[in-house]
């Protein structure tokens, strides 16, 4: 039995992961950012911990790594949204986005490392988004941030392969979550009609991917990008 680190994992991707794992047999633990309704609710559904940490901050994440055990697998997958023309990102808007996404992989990323490294085995999944890939308008920001957890996954790839330890990224499409409800139904109809299987996916399907990824199946991957998006970025 693996032991298991899956942040923001109260819903969406990450609530889909913790299924996923727990399902597997796996023990695992989940970090949400505030909202204790959900994340008590997959708690109860799944047999997973829920630990109260927002990825941002440093403190915080130093903190709950305090009283957590080490971990065979980390999914880094906390995450925010914010849709915005490039000149009405403000600083503090500029500086959430990067500390949550960038900040925050690095964070628990850097937690979790020494007790892997000890081992010789471990295994990091980081979740970006095709938009880190492509870009995004109006998404500025989030796509830069996305795109520091690529840059991160590839280096680190190289960096920790000869311990033992692999670290991969899955960047997703457009997905039926919580995040893009904020999305109008132009914009999601337009997304759809212009991915080539014809749908969004769903968190389910992202959530076997970065299984997969810390199996023996995928042994032999590490600093790879994988973006199950249903070929919209191809």
């Amino acid at each position: 039995m693996r032991t298991v680190l899956i942040t923001g994992g109260s819903r969406g991707i990450g609530a889909s992961c913790v299924d996923k794992f727990t399902a597997a047999g796996d023990k695992v633990y989940f970090f949400y950012r505030s909202d204790d309704d959900a994340a008590q609710a997959v708690a109860q559904k799944t047999g997973a911990i829920a630990v109260k940490c927002d990825v941002s901050d440093k403190t915080a994440v130093a903190k709950a790594f305090s009283s957590l055990p080490s971990f065979d697998v980390l999914v880094n997958n906390a995450g925010i949204s914010e849709f915005s023309l490039f000149q009405d990102i403000s600083e503090d808007a500029w500086e959430q986005m990067i500390q949550t996404h960038l900040g925050g992989t690095f964070r628990c990323t850097k937690a979790v490392l020494p007790e892997m490294i000890a081992q010789k085995s471990g295994c990091i999944v980081n979740i970006s988004s095709m938009w880190g890939q492509v870009g995004a308008s109006c998404e500025v920001h989030y796509s830069a941030a996305k795109a520091g957890v690529i840059g991160l996954t590839k280096a680190l790839a190289k960096e920790v392969g000869p311990s033992g330890i692999r670290v991969n990224c899955v960047a997703p499409g457009v997905v039926r979550t919580d995040m893009n409800q904020a999305l109008s139904p132009d914009a999601i109809t337009s997304l759809t009609e212009e991915t080539p299987l014809g749908r969004m996916g769903s968190p389910e399907e992202i959530a076997q991917i970065v299984y997969w990824l810390t199996t023996d199946q995928a042994a032999f991957v590490t600093g790879q990008t994988l973006s199950p998006n249903g070929g919209l970025v191809i």
